[in-house]
């Protein structure tokens, strides 16, 4: 037998006779039901007709098969005239449904629809509180990533994580898989003994010689938070409340990065009020990871490219923390309104890091998203989604992932930064930290958030604001004019070395004049985004030369740096580029260079023979915006 299939539990027979206990009390256990009435186009779900308070979940992981073998408990709330339940539901295999008396339930799995899956439609009456789905997931299962030991930093045990958002983990777990629904959970994973098993929830911090591992989840959260990381895996404290987890090689290194994180927490909770998860864990995930960061309660899932070394990425560190208020805490009804976790959470981190790191720092980073968010606005009304700058979006019939762009964070960030210099810091303060602690544990919409900003901020405080104001930002594609803009002494300085390096190309004389010695990540990437088109083989190979752009260990620079490798046909960069390619699975970085690449026919040749090698090193979400990209 494979050392990596899991001891049996024979758990396909057995699940529909096990019972579960009923949901447990906490202080957000009401709020699971509190957002019935918000529509989700993403979801079959019909919860005003019955909804999921909990879940207990029982799990075999089989690396052998890629495939989970499961059974998921649900505790229901049910209208008084309930005939169905509905779960939504991806490619997963269905063995049987029952209720808590271990009595057979009908149930029709639907017909599949893009995008959003088949509902399981369950038969039950108003009376029926408890229903248990056995199954399997699917080795196509997209939340999934299975890991071989050769994918992994260690090369020694294989893998697996998650990534529920936006609308995946139905493909893992039968669910009512809308942000607006809220639920508990508790579960049993059983994993080969040599691997250490983490989730979204109360977590171990050492391996067990059982492979068996216990969790719960005491407050409410939506679907796409549900999270679970299986793999050769070890802690370290970094304080009380926190930690990081990592692969043995990775660990102290990750430490290192985040000895601030205690540091963070207390500034968040300055700032808006207590961390109301119990605790906060990082777990570094292998390079595949196709986000910066997720931001799964209690457990972060962070990319390794931010590992400087220098402490200078850990931004996304804040902006995951700051999630634990912003998405986690007051969560987006639907994914038409995704700007209000996204865009209060950059306005978040961005604060928490001037608390921490100081102002000219958290300017810096204001003024890159504004280059970012006016990039982003240019091509997307270059690709004919100009609609999709709105704030507001309409993604009915769509991907959701379609709507997770510079807008939600960039431009949510900006109108909110416009709303603190309109009434003040102090002002804005207060009615956002009122804003987190009544709404906890609540979903929001638009509408509702801009009744609340009107009532709680402007009509409190005697403002008058336009209607024109409301629309302008966020009904509206574009960006206003009034829109902030950031000042960085900092930048200034390394537009001057701009000007200096492309008078004269000397390192010494930049050195000299411009101290960029002491340069963080944030001003060389100034420096690297503001260099001229069009550059020469000479021009690119003395930048190489005087800066180590090629060879830098920084993920950030070297994504920066390659865009010009590609552009200016630097073959010099070839061999690292596809490197980084192949072993680099964040879609932040993965899709400018390939959109790079296909703006000329021999460069899309090139990214097509690195993406058949890059590809099975690829999360779903990163290679299904790829594939459609290049045509695959």
């Amino acid at each position: 037998m494979n050392k990596y299939i899991t001891k049996s539990l024979s758990l396909v027979a057995c699940c529909s006779v096990i019972l579960f206990a009923c949901t447990p009390k906490s202080e957000s256990s009401e709020s699971a039901i509190m957002d019935t009435n918000m529509a989700d186009g993403h979801s079959y779900a019909k919860p005003n007709e019955a909804v999921v308070t909990h879940l207990n979940w029982k799990a075999e992981v089989n690396f052998e098969l890629q495939k989970i073998l499961a059974s998921a408990s649900l505790t229901l709330k049910t209208a008084e005239d309930a005939t169905q339940l509905i779960l939504d539901t991806k490619d997963l295999s269905i063995k049987s449904v029952t209720n808590g008396n271990n009595e057979e339930l009908s149930f029709v799995l639907g017909e599949v629809m893009p995008h959003i899956g088949a509902p399981l439609t369950i038969d039950i009456t108003p009376s029926t509180k408890n229903v248990i789905v056995t199954y399997e997931t699917s080795q196509e299962a997209e939340a999934l990533q299975w890991l071989e030991p050769s994918q992994t930093t260690d090369k020694a045990s294989p893998f697996l994580f998650t990534q529920s958002q936006a609308i995946l983990a139905r493909s893992w777990v039968p669910i009512q898989d809308s942000p607006g629904i809220r639920f508990t959970y508790e579960a049993e994973v059983t994993v080969p003994t040599e691997l250490l098993a983490l989730m979204s929830a109360s977590n171990p911090t050492e391996k067990n010689e059982s492979g068996v591992y216990t969790f719960e989840m005491k407050q409410a959260i939506p679907a796409y938070l549900l999270a679970l990381s299986v793999g050769d895996i070890e802690f370290s404290s970094l304080g009380d409340r926190s930690g990081v987890y990592a692969e043995p090689s990775v660990l102290a290194k990750a430490a290192s990065e985040f000895e601030d994180l205690e540091k963070m927490i207390s500034a968040a909770e300055a700032l808006y009020g207590p961390y109301r998860w119990d605790r906060y864990d990082i777990i570094v995930l292998p390079s595949s990871f196709p986000f910066g960061g997720m931001e799964n309660p209690r457990l972060t899932f962070a990319t390794p490219t931010i590992l400087a070394g220098d402490k200078s990425l850990t931004s996304l560190v804040a902006h995951e923390l700051a999630h634990s208020w912003s998405g986690n805490l007051v969560t987006n009804a639907n994914w038409n309104d995704f700007w209000l976790n996204e865009g209060f959470t950059v306005y978040f981190e961005y604060r928490i890091m001037e608390a921490v790191y100081g102002r000219d720092y958290s300017e810096m980073l204001a003024l890159l998203s504004l280059q970012d968010l006016k990039a982003e606005i240019a091509d997307m009304k270059a690709a004919g989604s100009y609609k999709d700058t709105s704030l507001k979006l309409d993604l009915e019939g769509r991907n959701p992932d379609d709507g997770m762009t510079s807008i939600a964070y960039d431009k949510g960030y900006f109108f909110l930064r416009l709303l603190e210099e309109t009434v003040g810091r102090e002002k804005f303060d207060s009615f956002l930290k009122e804003y987190f602690t009544s709404n906890s544990f609540k979903s929001m919409t638009t509408k509702g958030f801009i009744e609340k900003l009107q009532t709680q901020l402007f009509d409190a405080y005697e403002l008058d604001i336009e209607p024109a104001f409301y629309e302008a930002w966020i009904y509206s594609p574009d960006l206003p004019e009034n829109c902030p803009t950031p000042v960085s002494d900092k930048f200034e300085n390394v537009d001057k070395a701009l000007a200096t390096w492309q008078a004269n190309q000397s390192k010494e004389e930049l050195q000299s004049a411009h101290n960029s010695d002491d340069w963080s990540t944030h001003e060389w990437l100034r420096f690297v985004r503001g260099l001229p088109e069009g550059l020469t083989l000479e021009q690119m190979t003395a930048l190489d030369l005087a800066f180590g752009f090629t060879s830098t260990g920084n993920s950030e620079i070297f994504d920066a740096w390659a865009i010009l490798i590609i552009a200016n046909k630097y073959e010099a960069g070839y061999e690292p580029l596809e490197k980084f390619l192949i072993n680099t699975g964040r879609r932040k970085f993965l899709m400018p260079l390939y959109r790079e690449f296909v703006k000329s026919p021999e460069g899309t040749e090139m990214a097509k023979a690195i993406y058949e090698k890059a590809r099975p090193n690829y999360h779903f979400v990163a290679s299904s915006s790829i594939d459609e990209l290049l045509g695959m």
